[in-house]
């Protein structure tokens, strides 16, 4: 199965895999500065660590995307990465690829930047953000996109939809969940930001609005 996967979502997987185990051998504490902080500096006490300092460093945009929450956590984004990410991959190949998810995980990191820390502003709390949901958003929009006839199954429930019906809801659902707050704990403005800024480069690269359209887009299929 992994030898049949494209080469940049078979090592994105394994990294985050990796990564993960890492995390439950080491413990937490030892990834305090690669997860996603708001802006600004915190320093508390840690049990069996003692005062530890936090705040935003620039490489936390990209370092948070590998690890994760939990168990579930990563295995619903990488199941997502899996099911989208390597049809995506077989279409525009490994370097464009690459470039796509990264811009979306930075995109997403941004975005949840920008959320968390105002919201610290406002007297909430000073958490931080792990996983790689903003890239999986962004990969399924992609999906979408090149494929938008699909048809796709969800897992729960088990409702078989076209890609881009799928694209729509989700994209409903986060916007939903963020404004409201109805689900805690979950980065529903990192997904969107995923999805934004995919959507964005598909645009630039296709030579759509809002960018020029003067100069010859690539093909993407």
């Amino acid at each position: 199965m992994f030898n049949d996967m494209p080469p940049f979502t078979r090592n994105l997987l394994w990294a985050n895999v990796i990564v993960f185990l890492l995390q439950q051998f080491l413990g937490e504490t030892a990834f305090f500065d690669l997860m996603l902080w708001p802006w600004g500096e915190v320093t508390d006490y840690v049990p069996n660590v003692g005062q530890v300092t936090v705040g935003f460093m620039p490489w936390q945009l990209v370092s948070y995307a590998f690890l994760h929450g939990g168990f579930a956590h990563l295995f619903f984004n990488m199941f997502g990465l899996l099911m989208f990410g390597s049809q995506v991959e077989r279409v525009w190949g490994q370097q464009r690829m690459a470039l796509f998810y990264f811009a979306c995980i930075i995109g997403a990191g941004l975005t949840q930047l920008l959320v968390a820390s105002l919201s610290v502003r406002n007297g909430g709390g000073f958490y931080p953000t792990v996983g790689a949901s903003g890239g999986v958003y962004g990969v399924l929009l992609a999906y979408g996109l090149l494929f938008p006839n699909a048809r796709v199954m969800l897992l729960f429930p088990p409702i078989p939809m076209k890609a881009r019906t799928l694209v729509i809801i989700f994209g409903v659902m986060e916007l939903f969940f963020g404004v409201t707050g109805t689900v805690q704990g979950v980065a529903h403005f990192a997904h969107l930001g995923g999805m934004l800024f995919g959507f964005l480069l598909i645009q630039y690269w296709r030579g759509k609005p809002p960018f020029s359209r003067r100069r010859r887009p690539p093909t993407l299929h």
